[in-house]
């Protein structure tokens, strides 16, 4: 690249140090910053754009000590410090105990204590016969509550003015090498290195980089030739580089010189807002559904084992019921009660099967434990719960985030995404099911290969489990379905057939969104969220 494109390549904030600085002079962001009048942090920008085009280097590395005033630095500035606050207090209202003087002014025992013994040290207090606090000199001797000469006269002014100075710098910083002898000392008193908190300044160490020009340097990189191209053309870093719509309603345009356009540079990458693609799935299923006619229903994610499990049928003793499968919940562990009629239905149905017609279980049934709480393991507690107020007819769905102790692959979760759903009427039977299983597979999740498969659940019967196949990962179950039993109908007031359904919602999105692992609908990776929805 010959000179005039490089220099007109140049950024301003580039040209600007070119032309301010010479081979020789020590540059860092802290000077070339306050130099130029530039704002923070454009001092190490183009720097670094230096050094990235050969044209400066890193000379040396040092490290500096500083101190920031902290917050509590600035309530002693706003304030007084204790010992100010504990001098004039005294002045002002003798004779009350220590504790009794550090609850007044809102002081830590501690810092309270601390205060007294060094001004006691220098001979400024005193105790009473009570043992309360007095001053030892004489208020002749006080200006504004303070010792007008004497060692604690220069230590009041010499924290005073660390105070005053820091609260006038930008970020309230000092540095140790602008600080006096009797400065440090006393800087040494009232900063830490760390836990900060309970003290006036912060005490750190900040590494300053300094640069310059290279030397030997191609011409495209020689600071002189840059310099002399620059003048022979007449850029001066001013230029405008932006047009705005200030600059045309108020003229300042005129008579201004404009940045050359590099029209070779790739343009900026923009970065519009989406949906995510797995939430946008969710509110399709939610749609498609809802455009059918079915209703949404919700509920908590913390359930009772009674809804959870002893509503649908599940005997108390069911493994799935163990704690390596349902996580509890610690505090509080149980619910305080059950809703009735509905526990004493449920009970009976469990113990003999009540009035719906069934043996039962034949065990007792313990009302201790189905009040147990824990993080719902399935969404057809919803369905549960719904049963007692459903319209009949009615159809009601649910999107439903459940949890279960699970080994995590590629097609397993311990928390995951369930659509729920019931169809009661008189009508309805295990087609009207299979017709409803043939539109997730087929219209929502969009496979090409649907199987059913005859299953098991406590709380159906027929059971039907639905299967499709995925072009990588094979076959692989959506999830369970069937009418429910009476024992679950019957004791929940409902009298009329009941089709139920608990899908994958997670396992649908494989196919829908064309991924082949069920963790990319949870990635952080912001890069593969904005190429799937693209994709999709």
């Amino acid at each position: 690249m010959d000179m005039q494109n490089v220099v007109k390549n140049l950024h301003p904030l580039e040209v600007k140090i070119i032309l301010a600085y010479k081979k020789g002079d020590e540059l860092s962001i802290e000077k070339v910053e306050a130099d130029l009048g530039l704002k923070g942090g454009n001092g190490n920008q183009a720097l670094s754009w230096l050094t990235g085009k050969g044209i400066v280097t890193e000379i040396r590395r040092e490290s500096r000590l500083f101190y920031e005033l902290t917050d509590l630095g600035r309530a002693w500035k706003e304030k007084g410090s204790p010992e100010e606050r504990i001098l004039e207090f005294v002045r002002v209202k003798p004779g009350l105990k220590l504790p009794e003087i550090a609850a007044e002014l809102k002081l830590d025992q501690k810092d309270a204590g601390s205060a007294f013994g060094a001004l006691s040290k220098q001979g400024l207090f005193a105790m009473d016969g009570n043992k309360g606090v007095v001053l030892a000199l004489p208020p002749a001797d006080l200006v504004n509550g303070r010792p007008k000469t004497g060692p604690v006269a220069e230590h009041f002014a010499l924290i005073r003015g660390l105070l005053d100075r820091a609260a006038a710098v930008d970020g309230g910083l000092l540095a140790a090498a602008d600080l006096s002898n009797d400065e440090k000392k006393i800087m040494g008193t009232i900063a830490k290195k760390r836990g900060s908190a309970d003290a006036a300044f912060r005490e750190f160490d900040r590494e300053t980089v300094f640069f310059g020009f290279s030397q030997g340097a191609e011409p495209t990189a020689d600071r002189d030739a840059l310099a002399a191209a620059l003048q022979s053309s007449g850029i001066t870093g001013e230029e405008i580089g932006t047009l705005t719509a200030e600059m045309l309603a108020t003229g300042a345009w005129k008579g201004k010189a404009f940045r050359s356009y590099n029209v070779n540079v790739p343009p900026t990458r923009l970065l519009v807002g989406r949906t995510n693609p797995y939430a946008k799935f969710l509110e399709d299923v939610k749609d498609k559904l809802a455009s059918l006619g079915f209703e949404e229903f919700d509920g908590p994610l913390v359930e009772t084992e009674f809804w959870n499990s002893d509503a649908l049928f599940m005997p108390q003793f069911h493994s799935a019921r163990d704690i390596h499968d349902v996580y509890h919940i610690a505090n509080p562990e149980k619910a305080k009660n059950i809703e009735e009629p509905w526990l004493s239905n449920v009970a009976a149905a469990h113990e003999n099967g009540g009035k719906t017609g069934s043996r039962g279980w034949n065990y007792h049934f313990d009302r201790e434990f189905t009040r147990r709480l824990i993080l719902r393991s399935q969404g057809t507690v919803l369905s549960a719960k719904q049963l007692p107020k459903a319209k009949i007819p009615g159809k009601y769905f649910g999107i439903v985030r459940c949890f279960r102790y699970d080994q995590v692959d590629a097609t397993h979760l311990s928390d995951f995404y369930q659509t729920e759903g019931i169809v009661l009427g008189e009508e309805v039977n295990l087609r009207t099911l299979l017709g409803f299983l043939e539109m997730f597979a087929v219209e929502v999740a969009g496979a090409k290969e649907v199987k059913y498969v005859p299953g098991y659940f406590p709380f159906t019967e027929p059971s039907v489990e639905v299967h499709i196949r995925h072009p990588v990962l094979g076959w692989f179950e959506l999830g369970g379905s069937g009418i429910f039993r009476p024992e679950v109908t019957a004791s929940l007031g409902v009298n009329v057939p009941v089709a139920a359904w608990g899908i994958g919602i997670d396992r649908m999105a494989l196919m829908a969104l064309g991924i082949k692992d069920i963790r990319e609908l949870f990635t952080y990776d912001i890069e593969n969220v904005r190429l799937r929805r693209t994709s999709a």
